[in-house]
């Protein structure tokens, strides 16, 4: 490593909505950024099972708002006001930088930090797109190795003109990717037997329901189950093995329940099977989460947001982690929302970013080696 840790990956941690809980958490996680494992536990709010590799995290969003968040949390922090990601090349990071000073990029104006705390509104939207798409062009140019993003508020998001459901399809449309997927993933820890983590990978994701049995076919199961293959076998160190869910009940009757089973479903997974994936099902999703807890599967391909999410959260609620799959860039988050109804009163745990980082610090060490 050189003087100015030119091997050590850059991060961009996006702010998400000023409004919600972003700025809190990224403050809130920032000293365990930094957490060697040779000394005493990071100040942060529950366990950590282990350390993040070094990184170089700088914050994309409005040094004031992050000086706000930092001063509700009470911390002994400062926030320093960047020009550009090629400032911090030409110094030693860690000398400037580390668990009691963030460097922030700014990348909202002026004119938005008149927003209502834990409040929906067009100002909120607008910073957010602002920073996330900041750091989409940082990431596409090189220029970071990942970004890990805030929530943003979809309402917001859609009164500032920017009609979306959410980060994942923004991002597919600024990468111009059309086989992607939602997926979550859940470390090691309590509720879970596997050492090495569950990720769950969604077919669909935010559609109405009546949408749902369209758009599941068997190119769209057979696309997910190798994305799925693909970034499991990062957090693994080998071959996973991936278990699929049935999307009707009882994993439709044989055809009694609905035949999507018979017809899309397991042939996607007969042809993976015989591309040589490790894979199996359908299986009904409640036998087959439950297994998926016990450590008996690696990934789980899942058909519709709720199947996965639920099952995951009730799991591990803040060690899950939403990555986006598919991408030429690697990006991960927190699996919650702006939780406006605790946002800015300084109680917002910050485990999930916590988590967001460590994955999206594996992924880029993983795609330099």
């Amino acid at each position: 490593m050189g003087k100015t840790g030119s091997n050590v990956p850059f991060l961009a941690l996006t702010m998400g909505d000023p409004a919600g809980v972003g700025p809190e958490i990224i403050t809130g996680a920032w000293p365990g950024l930094f957490y060697s494992g040779k000394a005493e536990q990071p100040p942060l709010s529950g366990p950590r099972p282990a350390a993040i590799p070094k990184s170089r995290p700088v914050v994309f969003g409005h040094p004031e708002i992050i000086r706000r968040a930092a001063i509700l949390r009470g911390m002994d922090i400062a926030v320093a006001e960047i020009d550009s990601l090629d400032e911090l090349r030409r110094i030693d990071y860690r000398r400037h930088f580390g668990p009691k000073k963030i460097p922030c990029l700014k990348t909202v104006p002026d004119t938005l930090l008149d927003f209502a705390p834990a409040e929906i509104s067009r100002a909120g939207g607008e910073a957010a797109w602002l920073s996330l798409n900041r750091g989409i062009d940082a990431a596409l140019a090189g220029d970071v190795a990942a970004i890990v993003t805030a929530p943003l508020n979809k309402k917001s998001l859609n009164l500032a003109g920017h009609h979306y459901p959410g980060h994942t399809e923004i991002l597919a449309e600024r990468c111009g990717v059309k086989n992607f997927g939602m997926m979550l993933f859940l470390g090691p820890g309590e509720n879970l037997a596997s050492r090495t983590g569950l990720s769950v990978v969604h077919v669909t994701l935010h559609t109405a329901m009546k949408n749902v049995f369209a758009q599941i076919t068997r190119k769209s199961v057979l696309e997910k189950i190798y994305l799925l293959r693909d970034f499991a076998r990062i957090m693994k160190g080998s071959a996973p093995k991936i278990g699929v869910c049935a999307l009707n009940c009882h994993n439709g009757e044989n055809g009694l329940f609905g035949d999507e089973e018979i017809r899309k479903i397991a042939p996607a997974v007969r042809k993976a099977a015989a591309d040589g994936v490790d894979v199996s099902g359908p299986y009904p999703s409640d036998t087959l989460m439950k297994a998926a807890q016990e450590g008996a599967y690696d990934g789980i391909v899942a058909m519709i947001h709720d199947q996965g999410h639920i099952a995951v959260k009730l799991m591990g609620m803040f060690r899950a982690v939403n990555v986006t799959l598919g991408l030429p860039i690697i990006r991960t988050s927190v699996a919650h929302g702006t939780a406006f109804d605790r946002a800015w009163r300084g109680t917002a745990t910050n485990a999930g970013m916590f988590e967001a980082v460590r994955v999206a610090v594996k992924m880029a060490h993983a795609a330099n080696r």
